[in-house]
């Protein structure tokens, strides 16, 4: 979350950045691109016991490689050095010896992070370590995270705990005090750019568009770089809100917004929930198209009970990535305003942003920054995505809060 008062104008410099380091990494390091100095803070971690601690939580912002580099810490602390075997069962989530936690749910559950810490208490069977990683720790409400604070002040001797969050801030102090904080670079536009193009083969062009309205998000980026339906919904959708010039119109483009990330979020599960649930049936030994005995009915309510938390999540992700968007629409206006015209997400954009610019005051466009982060956290909330938009674009088209 990036709250108005998190944005700086920086003094224009022209130093360039250099770009991270090509030499790639020996396996199982070879995936994690652009973190070189991380890589080998945890490679010597992995190597020297004095150096290892119990707990670990890697921070960086959403798609800066947080989860790759904690498999591939994971690898390095299980498996023996060389044994590549090993080494990719981890990496695959399939070894004994890691337990991993990715919630696709819009919270970590209490019983999920007490399953969690029993595991942790069991000796590695095979490897030289017990790890587990949680991939999503910004997601444990504060009884949650509680459930944890044991076991990560007091593991066994061979369990290394690590933890991945957008920042150290997004978890508890109680947690925060208990673990070792690596914090990850943020990649230059120009990075993620050569990136996409290296992987994808789009223009550089596209390529250097793309990185920019993903804010350096990488899996993002190549999202946008080689789905011309994503880009075009982005424009669609910068473009009706900068059209909004009543409640009407908020109303409206509000609807079309939770329309389209809600399109978006079932084009993104119905075909896994489809095949989660032939499997689970084949795995009960139920034919394709046969009734569901009483007997197993439970089974099969309680995936669907978890694919509909697991949609929830991918519909409010997706109006997240909307709020994101717009934040950088505002932000590059709040940045003309104050004379920056270097850097801007949209600069594409450049004539409606000045427009915007010279009709607005400061104030406005900051209180509609501080309208969209007060959103944001409404909607973590459970707030309903429809009111919470038509509320945010109100004050859009106002200039105060309705």
């Amino acid at each position: 979350m990036v709250s108005v008062a998190a944005i700086r104008v920086e003094p224009m410099s022209t130093a360039v950045e250099p770009p991270p380091s090509t030499i790639a990494a020996p396996f199982p390091w070879d995936a994690v691109w652009g973190q070189a100095e991380a890589v080998e803070t945890l490679r010597a971690a992995a190597a020297d016991p004095a150096a290892l601690a119990h707990a670990w939580l890697i921070t960086g912002p959403p798609g800066s490689g947080r989860s790759t580099l904690a498999y591939a810490f994971a690898a390095a602390l299980i498996a023996d050095p060389g044994d590549e075997a090993a080494q990719r069962q981890v990496l695959a989530r399939t070894h004994p010896d890691l337990t991993a936690l990715r919630t696709e749910q819009v919270v970590i559950r209490i019983d999920e992070a007490r399953r969690l810490v029993e595991r942790a208490s069991f000796a590695p069977s095979l490897g030289r370590h017990r790890v587990i990683v949680v991939e999503d720790a910004d997601r444990m409400a504060e009884r949650t995270s509680n459930v944890l604070l044991k076991a990560l002040e007091e593991p066994p001797e061979q369990t290394v705990w690590v933890l991945c969050a957008p920042s150290d801030a997004d978890l508890l102090p109680t947690i925060r005090s208990r673990v070792r904080v690596l914090r990850l670079r943020e990649p230059s536009v120009a990075d993620v750019a050569s990136l996409i193009v290296e992987r994808t083969g789009v223009p550089a062009d596209v390529a250097e568009e793309s990185a920019r309205h993903a804010q350096r998000h990488i899996g993002m980026a190549q999202r946008l770089a080689t789905d011309d339906d994503a880009r075009a919904r982005r424009a669609e959708t910068l473009s009706a809100v900068l059209a909004v010039r009543g409640i009407s119109d908020a109303v409206e483009v509000a609807g079309q917004i939770v329309r389209l990330a809600t399109d978006d979020a079932k084009a993104l599960t119905a075909s896994r929930d489809e095949e989660e649930r032939r499997t689970l049936l084949r795995t009960l030994g139920i034919a394709e198209g046969a009734a569901v005995p009483p007997s197993v009915r439970s089974q099969l309510n309680a995936l669907e009970d978890d694919q509909k938390r697991r949609a929830t999540r991918s519909l409010r992700d997706g109006i997240d990535r909307v709020l994101t968007d717009l934040q950088s629409l505002f932000r590059d206006v709040v940045m003309l305003q104050y004379g920056r015209d270097g850097d801007l997400v949209n600069a594409e954009r450049i004539d409606d942003l000045r427009s915007l610019a010279a009709e607005w005051t400061p104030a406005r466009t900051l209180g509609v920054l501080d309208r969209i982060t007060e959103t944001r956290r409404n909607l973590e909330q459970n707030a309903a995505p429809l009111l919470a938009l038509e509320s945010l674009l109100i004050t859009v088209a106002n200039g105060s809060a309705p």
